[in-house]
């Protein structure tokens, strides 16, 4: 099979990369190399064995040249991580949206019709919360004077009692909150739209926390891990907001490239799009995440400081039964493992100036 595979370049397209070709397959990577994620230092050496293109999937005219003889597109170009404010929305929308679009049509235009899309949990919003009384509710928004007095558990939107986290399902009611994530959810409808009007097929990857090496550091978008390694490794503690106790699913990328690949080769319905939680199965909190990464890395132990940012939610663990029964996958890393090697994987070059 020959895929093209946007943002190959990055943390998880290269993984995607390296197995596809492990395996047998022929690659073509299209990266833009955005600073976000790779600062100025240009294309990482782990690219090397592969066909590297720098370009933008913005790019209608260059897309048309890389898609002549493609069997299927693995789409994992994006802008990612939280966002710094409001004003990264139109980045968001440029790169993640209209980017998708771009790709979207040129792919009807030769003839593409396979596509496997890097999606996101964060488009559920908060997880699953079932109440004693009202059985299962979907919280609203956390206030904000409740996070300030350290009350971070969302209650029953009906009755105000505590409410019992589980495991969230692909057909959970989808709620972005984040500029990020709203992002991402149109991803999946411009990909649902592509497909029905082309008999195409789409697999949405819904990546839950994933960590790893080749992760970017020392940026405004980068993901927790980096960021608690970052601090260890300069002698400093990991600084866990809230209470520590909000529960996540923390996924290793060679686990997601895995998937990636199975996705490429397995059947669809034409025209739709399927999603699938891309998930270890094994939930634990980011106050466990900071304390293993702290012992692995002979550091200062984490310090809880409180707080929440904007949009933050407080538990979205997923169930990984879809994926294990449509693609036959099951996350092979281990949390203590994924972790301990995680304190000296290779990780990017810093992708923000300091100073």
């Amino acid at each position: 099979m020959r895929v093209l595979i946007t943002g190959g370049a990055g943390f998880i397209g290269s993984h995607i990369a390296d197995l596809l070709a492990d395996t047998g397959h022929e690659v073509v990577l299209l990266d833009a190399l955005l600073p976000q994620a790779h600062g100025s230092s240009g294309a990482p050496g782990w690219s090397e064995r592969h066909r590297l293109v720098v370009g933008d999937v913005r790019d209608r005219e260059l897309l048309a040249s890389l898609l002549s003889g493609v069997d299927a597109v693995c789409h994992q170009a994006a802008m990612v991580g939280h966002g710094v404010d409001p004003s990264d929305a139109p980045e968001y929308a440029s790169h993640n949206d209209y980017g998708t679009a771009v790709l979207l049509a040129a792919m009807h235009a030769e003839g593409v019709h396979r596509l496997v899309l890097a999606g996101s949990m964060v488009v559920y919003g908060e997880g699953r919360y079932e109440c004693a009384d009202h059985g299962v509710v979907r919280p609203g928004p956390r206030r904000r004077e409740d996070l300030d007095a350290g009350r971070f558990e969302p209650p029953c939107p009906h009755c105000a009692a505590p409410l019992t986290d589980g495991l969230v399902g692909e057909d959970a009611p989808l709620d972005p909150r984040s500029t990020y994530a709203a992002s991402k959810l149109a991803q999946e409808h411009f990909a649902s739209a592509w497909a029905r009007q082309t008999g195409g097929t789409v697999w949405s990857m819904r990546y839950h926390n994933v960590y790893g090496p080749r992760m970017p550091r020392d940026t405004p978008y980068a993901g927790v891990a980096s960021i608690f390694r970052s601090a260890l490794a300069g002698g400093e503690a990991p600084r866990v907001m809230e209470d520590g106790r909000q529960r996540r699913d923390f996924v290793h990328v060679t686990d997601v490239a895995l998937a990636n690949a199975l996705a490429l080769a397995a059947d669809a319905e034409p025209g739709g799009l399927t999603a699938v939680n891309v998930c270890s199965g094994e939930p634990h909190t980011v106050g466990e995440l900071a304390g293993t990464l702290a012992a692995a890395m002979n550091g200062p132990e984490p310090v809880i400081v409180g707080g929440a940012r904007a949009g933050d939610v407080r538990h979205v663990v997923a169930s990984p039964a879809r994926a294990r029964e449509l693609l036959g996958f099951t996350a092979r890393t281990s949390f203590a493992d994924g972790v301990a090697a995680f304190a000296t994987d290779e990780l990017r070059e810093p992708a923000a100036a300091t100073g």
